[in-house]
């Protein structure tokens, strides 16, 4: 039971540290980048964010990787 607590203040911690990197960094444009793809037909909307995928994955892959060293 208590390492269910421990991984749920994690989550919380990681949830709020979310919240506000979205709040403070919400204006810089990301999720709109050219290689995301845009599908509008009527009313139906389909938003694919692949370059905002590689760059995320990119950037976390460099911090775990500093963070192993």
């Amino acid at each position: 039971m208590r390492d269910l607590g421990r991984m749920l203040i994690l989550l919380g911690g990681m949830l709020l540290l979310a919240g506000i990197a979205l709040t403070a960094f919400g204006g810089l444009g990301i999720g709109r980048l050219p290689g995301d793809l845009v599908y509008r037909r009527g009313n139906f909307t389909f938003y694919f964010p692949l370059m905002t995928s590689i760059l995320l994955s990119i950037a976390l892959s460099l911090l775990l990787w500093l963070f192993r060293r």
